[in-house]
């Protein structure tokens, strides 16, 4: 049986370049909605690899960055920033722009995609 970790990193992997996922829309992938705070917790926790996991792309519900891995708030924002996506006034990315929802979740609203 594959791990809850190595299920959140895999679709992190997924996420293209100048998109962005929930960790909302990652527990909802997994089966439980309700799991959005674990998927955090892996990705705070996961190992170095090659090419590194572009857990840059994984924002919270309101379209924020949250917690300090990675380099923190200020490092992924000028990853994403480099990949195109842009922040709003209040520091937030627009959801309706740049949510990447996996074909699992197309058939959902974006504030149901998000865990809202």
């Amino acid at each position: 049986m594959i791990s809850f970790p190595r299920k959140v990193y895999a679709i992190v992997a997924q996420v293209p370049p100048g998109r962005v996922i929930t960790y909302g829309a990652i527990a909802r992938l997994l089966g439980d909605p309700r799991k959005a705070r674990e998927v955090g917790w892996a990705l705070a926790a996961t190992p170095d690899q090659e090419p590194p996991l572009p857990a840059h792309r994984v924002i919270n519900a309101r379209g924020g960055l949250s917690g300090s891995a990675f380099g923190g708030r200020a490092v992924r924002r000028a990853l994403l920033e480099a990949e195109g996506v842009e922040f709003l006034g209040d520091g937030c990315v627009d959801l309706d722009r740049y949510l990447w929802i996996p074909i699992e979740l197309s058939d959902s609203t974006a504030d149901t995609a998000t865990g809202e």
